[in-house]
């Protein structure tokens, strides 16, 4: 049954646009559940160029220049799990780079770009300080039956590819070769972002918060490894030009799950 909030509230809602009884925000309040397939490639930067996409109290850790570049397909829902029952407002894809860096020791990801297709998830991201944009990512679906893709948890290559403005961004394949057990290490470590809110008004900073992201529920499917390509064919401009791989190192696919509980100030 839907309440309506007293007249002198006014509207509310956990994201505009705001209503009455809170129901047209946006997006619902956290925890939001995802589960997905990934297809992953751990590559190395140049340090200098990874180190200068680094905030204050972020540094580039034991293994400066590691990084990696994640295709994902989600399905993804809130507590009452309502969203389910529409497919296009619960499912998007992605495309994003992580950094190894670290805060106060402890090791972290840095995700510096990401681009996603679906307004939701796009708006998600900016409260979280996720860097998300709008762009054209698609990936290879594994088929159970038929020759018309891979198997789920078998051999075989899976490819994923961003377009942005219209511009070929980025490619990635994977061969998946071998199953292994031990999870690639940048999908295992907790994401750092920045919260930035523009000021609006004259009397008002703007907001910039450091943030950590708080996960529980995570979940891995069988992980398939093997040989991997990676490619930034018409990079967007010089910055994300200085994110290109100088290494390829090893591919990954498998299925993912977690909860998005919300997040842990680090830094105001």
């Amino acid at each position: 049954m839907t309440t309506t909030a007293p007249a002198e509230a006014g509207p509310t809602g956990y994201s505009l646009p705001l209503s009455p009884t809170g129901a047209s925000a946006m997006l619902t309040p956290p925890p939001w559940h995802f589960s997905g397939d990934v297809i992953m490639v751990d590559y190395r930067v140049d340090p200098e160029a990874a180190a200068r996409f680094l905030p204050p109290g972020l540094s580039l850790g034991a293994d400066p220049g590691a990084a990696a570049a994640v295709f994902a397909e989600w399905q993804w829902c809130s507590e009452s799990g309502e969203e389910l029952d529409d497919p296009q407002r619960s499912q998007f894809t992605e495309f994003l780079i992580l950094l190894a860096c670290e805060y106060e020791g402890v090791p972290m990801a840095r995700c510096p770009y990401a681009w996603v297709d679906s307004p939701v998830p796009m708006m998600r991201g900016w409260v979280q300080g996720m860097p998300k944009q709008f762009g054209s990512v698609h990936q290879t679906r594994p088929k159970s039956v038929g020759l018309a893709g891979p198997k789920p948890n078998a051999p075989g290559r899976h490819a994923g590819t961003l377009s942005v403005h219209g511009r070929r961004v980025a490619e990635m394949a994977v061969r998946a070769e071998r199953r292994i057990e031990q999870p690639p290490l940048l999908h295992t470590v907790p994401l750092v972002h920045t919260r930035v809110f523009p000021t609006w008004t004259s009397s008002a900073p703007p907001v910039a918060e450091l943030v950590s992201s708080e996960v529980t529920g995570v979940e891995f499917g069988e992980i398939w490894a093997g040989g991997a390509e990676l490619r930034f064919p018409s990079p967007l401009d010089d910055d994300f030009a200085g994110l290109a791989p100088v290494e390829i190192g090893q591919g990954y696919v498998f299925a993912y799950a977690e909860t998005l509980c919300g997040g842990r100030l680090l830094q105001a």
